[in-house]
């Protein structure tokens, strides 16, 4: 079965489905870490990549924004530079009625009959206005840190903005 894509999930529809306790076989979830980084420095200012819309992120994007923000942090302001946190879970649970295809399919699949779907994956529920990423630094890397932030953006469902707040 292909994997469908991301857009089928990005809107928030039904209730919740977190109960991993009474579902078998959901997959686990791709996310490696949580925090990345220094984290034993406190930095003045924090950059925080907010969404405008409510809507689902699969943890496949969660995982691609994490690595490319990441790397990208690495590379140009140093591993000792910066607090890289992800500030959501993906606690949902998405199900998918499979169907099979190509000759013969008519005579297996069962079409919409007991059509409650198995387990193909998590996203993370998110509000409006919800921060997703927050990178703490330094003033002096700050400029950078957003323009980072800005290409972690594109890697996920919603539109969103770049948010600056210095501690005073």
């Amino acid at each position: 079965m292909v994997r469908k894509p991301a857009v089928m999930y990005r809107s928030v529809t039904k209730r919740a489905y977190t109960r991993r306790k009474y579902m078998g076989g959901v997959p686990g979830s791709k996310i490696v870490a949580f925090d990345m980084g220094n984290l034993k420095v406190d930095f003045p200012v924090s950059i925080s990549l907010q969404v405008d819309e409510k809507c689902q992120i699969r943890h496949t994007a969660l995982e691609a924004a994490r690595i490319s923000l990441n790397r990208k942090l690495i590379k140009d302001i140093g591993r000792m530079n910066f607090h890289l946190k992800l500030r959501t879970y993906p606690h949902h649970v998405l199900r998918e009625n499979k169907q099979a295809t190509g000759a013969g399919a008519d005579r297996v699949s069962q079409g919409m009959r007991m059509a409650f779907g198995k387990p193909v994956g998590t996203a993370a529920r998110v509000e409006v206005d919800q921060k997703i990423f927050t990178c703490y630094t330094s003033v002096a890397n700050a400029e950078k840190v957003k323009d980072i932030m800005k290409h972690g953006l594109y890697k996920l469902p919603s539109p969103g903005r770049i948010i600056v707040e210095t501690e005073e």
